[in-house]
């Protein structure tokens, strides 16, 4: 009888260890699931047509968007989007808030040394924008609008003295335009690209005053220096996929590029 007794003892305990290894198999399938990496991207909220809301989707859309879109489907990760603003996109990837951004964003030396970049993956540069019949001349004494943060904002800058001018600046670009419009500054700086689909798309009813876009640089996909190079390397891969396989024309063709 106890024998029998410690045989029944025996299976019930081999049936419960098989029951909680069941269990624990389960949770670690589970704690996996739960551990994939959704990376935060940060970018610009009003920088058409790279990023801009589509009021009647009341979601963001734009060049970068399907870009980020694109690489991510490619590479198979998972990512959350936030439209904040430029200044806050720098920000969010410098305090470590945010895993990365991709917003219009110029590659330079100055930037490289907060931030490693992607390969470009557009072409871009800035113009001078004035209400129509401005001369470049006019900017002699007067003061010009650039939006904080950008390739604008230090060409302009590096430029002022040459042009005799001074400098308000702004936290948008509906703004900085807003203020050359109803005559605040006599011009703004602005990449050529963004107000060139500003102004065709009727936005603004400005002229660009530059013959051909200065200081012409590659936009980037940018990450805090040092940090999340892997998620740099899955950029690269999925941007170098899609030129090959010809996503990206089609998406700078869906916006007139």
């Amino acid at each position: 009888m106890k024998k029998v007794l410690a045989l029944i003892l025996a299976v019930a305990m081999i049936a419960s260890v098989a029951v909680l290894a069941g269990c624990s198999g389960d949770k670690k399938d589970g704690d996996k699931k739960d551990s994939e990496k959704t990376y935060i991207i940060y970018s610009d909220n009003a920088f058409a047509p790279f990023e801009y809301l589509d009021t009647k989707s009341n979601e963001y859309v734009g060049v970068d968007m399907d870009i980020m879109a694109a690489i991510a489907d490619d590479q198979g990760f998972k990512y959350e989007m936030h439209n904040e603003g430029f200044d806050a996109a720098m920000g969010a990837v410098q305090s470590g808030q945010a895993d990365a951004m991709i917003a219009g964003m110029t590659i330079n030396d100055d930037r490289k040394k907060t931030f490693d970049f992607s390969e470009p993956y557009f072409d871009d540069g800035q113009v001078i924008v004035a209400k129509d019949g401005t001369k470049i001349e006019d900017l002699k004494g007067k003061t010009v609008a650039v939006k904080n943060g950008t390739a604008g904002k230090d060409y302009a800058e590096s430029v002022k003295d040459e042009y005799g001018f001074t400098i308000n600046y702004y936290k948008g670009s509906p703004e900085m335009y807003q203020a050359v419009s109803t005559g605040v500054d006599v011009a703004c700086f602005e990449d050529f690209s963004v107000i060139g689909y500003a102004i065709k798309t009727g936005e603004v009813d400005l002229k660009i005053l530059s013959d051909e876009p200065m200081n012409v640089k590659g936009y980037g996909f940018a990450v805090k220096k040092g940090e999340n190079a892997e998620l740099l390397e899955k950029f690269n891969a999925g941007l170098k996929n899609i030129k090959e396989n010809g996503k990206l024309k089609e998406i700078l063709a869906k916006y007139g590029y």
